[in-house]
């Protein structure tokens, strides 16, 4: 079987790997005939005992072992309101003992509580995060750079992660999860005919094409449904993210843009809007399986597997893997879209 080896790199344990796959019985007998044969199991990235978990924490083990390797005493980042990214990072500094501070931007069109006070944001201050909260055009990264510079004149030693983490160094981690997918499903006895995910910073996405890249694997068994840029942004960030990630890793294998497999279609009106899709796909995991699909992310991703199941893509008892990602505190900024 392929394997990949990262560890020369530092990295900070923040979750017990391997993460389980799960099969979803519970929403296969609801679906019957509508899936037409395909089985459908969840790699559940969203169980951690750290800030409620999620995808950023395999970044964030990697982003944090270089911080703390180098002597760090905080770490800066950006992200909207709601981000998940941000929560878990404020979570995961507290328990490696650096002071964090985000720039949050307005990125989406809502001032009410539940948005703005409420699900991450709350979660934010509790870990105990300096938060700077900016409007929704403003460039986070910049302020987040300057105000890094303005520490550093004080004698600190200041890391800055890029929005989602998805720097070559957090894409290590989902580099890593491909190769763990692999053995799993080889100890299953299942060969996985899609692993699934969602695209926000591209960087989950970026990972695995990587990883399975630089195991002489497929690259496109990964997909991704974009929910936050547009689809040829976003499938020009997969690409220069897989790319830079491999450089690092320090194979010659390259990616080119037919190796990138994404789907744009589902990402609606725009970020952090709700759709349909993602209303259905949200109910019909939680009142079949008791799992939860965040409303941003997972929701719209999971949401575009149901209408490729449904419209016959994968050949009956094939089975496709969805990458939980988490955010599951994003839910509590999404009541009264999420009520009914």
């Amino acid at each position: 079987m392929p394997t990949l080896d990262v560890t020369r790199f530092p990295r900070l344990p923040l979750l017990a790997l391997p993460t389980p796959i799960e099969p979803l019985d519970g929403l296969t007998a609801h679906l019957g005939a509508a899936l037409n044969g395909v089985r459908i199991f969840v790699k559940r990235d969203d169980v951690a005992g750290i800030g409620l978990g999620g995808n950023k924490l395999r970044k964030l083990e990697y982003l944090l072992g270089a911080a703390k390797s180098a002597g760090a005493d905080t770490a800066i980042t950006v992200g909207a309101i709601q981000s998940n990214h941000a929560r878990l990072t404020a979570a995961a500094t507290a328990r490696a003992g650096l002071a964090c501070e985000l720039f949050l931007t307005r990125s989406v069109p809502r001032q009410d509580p539940d948005y703005t006070g409420n699900g991450n944001r709350l979660l934010d201050d509790l870990f105990g995060a300096t938060v700077h909260e900016l409007p929704g055009e403003a460039d986070s990264l910049a302020a987040a750079e300057a105000r890094a510079d303005a520490l550093r004149a004080q004698g600190r030693t200041v890391y800055t992660f890029p929005s989602g983490g998805s720097s070559p160094t957090g894409c290590l981690g989902y580099a890593n999860c491909a190769a763990e997918i692999l053995a799993q499903a080889d100890e299953l006895g299942v060969t996985f005919a899609q692993i699934v995910t969602a695209n926000g910073s591209a960087g989950t996405h970026a990972g695995l094409v990587a990883g399975l890249a630089a195991m002489g694997l497929d690259p496109r068994l990964a997909k991704s449904f974009a929910v936050l840029a547009e689809e040829e942004r976003a499938r020009a960030e997969v690409l220069e993210k897989a790319n830079a990630t491999l450089a690092l890793i320090g194979t010659e294998q390259r990616v080119s843009p037919e190796d990138i497999n994404l789907d744009g279609g589902h990402r609606g009106p725009g970020y952090g809007i709700p759709t349909a899709g993602m209303l259905e796909a949200v109910r019909l995991m939680a009142r079949t399986e008791g799992k939860l699909l965040d409303p941003v992310y997972s929701g719209k991703a999971f949401a575009g597997l149901l209408h490729d199941v449904r419209a016959g893509l994968y050949p009956a008892g094939s089975a496709v893997l969805f990458l939980m990602t988490g955010g599951t505190p994003g839910i509590f900024a999404y009541k009264d879209a999420l009520a009914g």
